[in-house]
């Protein structure tokens, strides 16, 4: 057996580490999918083009059980600042207008209203404030009330008419919304018609949509998180016994 010179022996393991070390590099370079790419480790649908993200996006959120939304919408000419949480069988939530706050309930079809004294009087309640303050009070299903409330806490109607964008789409870039997570913007006529920026990570659900014409922002989170809706008990609940203010 011949042995080999001390010097050499160094030089071969340090020839060897080195090699080592740059193999093991273009591994991990390799692995990270390359730095430049904004849909690595993605969904995927940042590459598609925008109608087709937006047709993924409808359909996740479609499928979703439930959803939390919070925000403003514009109609009619009033601002309405929402935060309901929603699912097929019902809703439940907070709405302000007119600097008036009061609480939606919604099991099935039978829709209820809950607000403080002031906005009674504010709504012209007929005399019937103390009688109504911090009570649910359940809304006829005839009641022009009823129609207009109502919408705010039925998942499939108010996704239908909030989730869509005017004009041509296109795609505008990669973002990141206020809780650290990746998404892609997508816009009608360049941001005139509305932006909807859609989740890189998970289900591509949306998770904020400015609407056009100033018509207001809103904020999607919880996608699938449930939640009860309970009818309120008789003790907490009251009827009107007439027409509820339409004002």
């Amino acid at each position: 057996m011949t042995a080999t010179p001390r010097g050499r022996a160094r030089r071969t393991v340090l020839a060897t580490a080195t090699c080592a070390l740059a193999v093991t590099g273009a591994m991990v370079l390799a692995g990270c999918g390359g730095g430049d790419d904004p849909d690595a480790g993605t969904n995927g649908v940042g590459k598609l083009s925008a109608a087709k993200i937006q047709a993924k996006t409808r359909a996740a959120a479609d499928a979703a059980p439930a959803v939390r939304l919070s925000g403003t919408v514009v109609t009619s000419g009033r601002t309405y600042r929402l935060d309901m949480r929603l699912k097929a069988g019902g809703g439940t939530g907070s709405v302000t207008a007119q600097g008036a706050t009061f609480k939606l309930l919604r099991v099935g079809e039978q829709l209820y209203l809950k607000a403080d004294a002031d906005f009674w009087h504010h709504a012209d309640a007929d005399g019937a404030t103390g009688k109504l303050d911090g009570k649910y009070v359940k809304v006829p299903q005839g009641d022009p009330a009823y129609k207009k409330f109502s919408g705010f806490t039925d998942k499939a109607v108010l996704l239908d008419g909030l989730l869509t964008l005017h004009g041509a789409l296109a795609t505008d870039g990669h973002h990141t919304d206020q809780s650290g997570t990746p998404t892609i913007r997508v816009t009608g006529d360049k941001g005139s018609g509305g932006t909807l920026d859609v989740s890189l990570e998970g289900r591509p659900y949306p998770l904020r949509l400015v609407r056009a014409g100033d018509a207001g922002t809103l904020r999607f989170s919880d996608w699938g998180k449930d939640f009860e809706v309970t009818k309120p008990a008789k003790s907490e609940t009251v009827d009107y016994g007439r027409q509820l203010p339409t004002s």
